[in-house]
């Protein structure tokens, strides 16, 4: 069996038939069984109609209505395949309209399906065409995800975005676990002893704590654009999170070509993500004019806007500019985020790119790991270009990019 593995390997690519030239037969229910959940999803057409599940251990699922079916396939897949692999062929499966209905729409169907961030993207846009019987099985899933992500995600965003808030504020008199060594080496280097080999520091610096006013004013702003689906889930998801700091004032704004204001939303990300309605154009200008209002400190406001920058050329492109240029010379800390997911950098408008990239405001594709340690560099005014090269972000925009 050890010899011919390479062989079985392929022939659960290819597939069998005439045309695999492995010759390989495949034994076990195991092996059955996976080529059977294979078949049902790579040799259907494109349009998803064709799909038909069989499986191989004399199960009979139906040949009538195709729900019973995907839903027995959806449990099988879990069972043969590991989760992260479960995740890759059901969002080949979603590409494909008339199946992604089925998978989706069907509250039976979407129960047996593994819940991913794709998924709850998938799910708030297909919001509007969701029968009233699928809205509380989506939910669920929606909240299932949305918990499993605020375990993975939120001790680690407060941790660090606290954790540079509270070095912002210098303590003349610290405990010993809140001295700036560094800082309190500089400012006592004339007291140096020779003799002693050592610094006997006259003062002593610190860092502050427990901080209870709010330091900074964080704005996230984002495009609900079809394209920002994912983007939009851990947006949600990091707004919640932040606004549950006392530091921190924190404001959510999305937009299409309209914009809605989410603030009042932000302690309940479940409710944030079904206040988003993904899908049609966008006007980014319009969203930055409604943020400059929100701006009462520019010098502690930190604007990330998260959106690919397709705005269509034209008046709006040029006001949007505008716009930009007016934040910056204000002093707001601005940044732009192509996505905040983690599949890369997505399609993205290069001549906004590049006019930003001179305008000094960074622009890059973040992933959800990386964004609280982004957002304390931000808080913190750090080189956010020094930042991004220390954890390998090319800045799109900037010479070569």
């Amino acid at each position: 069996m050890i010899q011919n593995e390479p062989l079985r390997r392929w022939r659960l690519i290819l597939g069998g038939g005439d045309a695999d030239g492995t010759e390989f037969l495949l034994t076990g229910d195991s092996d059955c069984g996976i080529d059977a959940c294979l078949e049902a999803l790579y040799d259907m057409d494109e349009s998803g109609h064709s799909f038909r599940y069989e499986p191989k251990d004399n199960t009979k699922v139906g040949r009538g209505k195709s729900q019973p079916q995907v839903a027995r396939w959806l449990g099988d897949i879990r069972k043969y395949f590991p989760q992260s692999v479960v995740q890759v062929i059901q969002k080949d499966a979603m590409q494909h309209e008339h199946l992604q209905r089925k998978m989706l729409l069907d509250p039976e169907v979407l129960e047996q399906a593994q819940a991913d961030v794709q998924m709850v993207a998938t799910l708030l846009e297909l919001g509007k065409l969701m029968p009233e019987s699928t809205k509380d099985t989506a939910r669920r899933v929606v909240q299932q995800v949305v918990e499993e992500l605020l375990r993975k995600l939120e001790q680690h965003t407060i941790q660090a975005i606290s954790g540079a808030l509270n070095r912002s504020v210098r303590n003349r008199r610290p405990r010993y676990n809140e001295i700036d060594w560094n800082t309190t080496i500089r400012k006592n280097l004339r007291h140096y002893q020779p003799e002693y080999k050592t610094i006997i520091p006259e003062t002593r610096i610190g860092y502050g704590r427990k901080s209870r006013r709010t330091l900074k004013d964080i704005i996230l702003c984002l495009d609900q654009s079809g394209s920002m689906g994912t983007s939009v889930v851990y947006s949600g998801i990091f707004g919640a999170v932040l606004a549950s700091l006392p530091t921190v004032s924190t404001k959510m704004v999305v937009y299409d070509t309209a914009v809605v204001d989410l603030t009042d939303n932000l302690q309940d990300p479940i409710d944030i993500l079904f206040g988003v309605q993904l899908g049609g154009g966008n006007d980014t200008n319009q969203a930055l004019k409604y943020c400059q209002t929100l701006v009462q400190r520019p010098e502690d406001t930190v604007l990330v806007l998260i959106t690919d920058l397709y705005e269509g050329g034209g008046e709006p492109e040029k006001q949007m500019r505008e716009r930009m240029t007016e934040l910056v010379n204000a002093g707001v800390t601005f940044i732009v985020l192509l996505a905040l997911d983690d599949d890369g950098t997505p399609s993205y408008e290069q001549g906004n790119a590049k006019f930003l990239a001179k305008l000094g405001v960074p622009v890059f594709a973040c992933t959800p790991d990386l964004f609280p340690d982004m957002m304390a560099a931000a808080l913190s005014r750090q080189d956010m270009s020094e930042w991004a090269g220390k954890n390998n972000i090319v800045l799109k925009g900037t010479q070569g990019q």
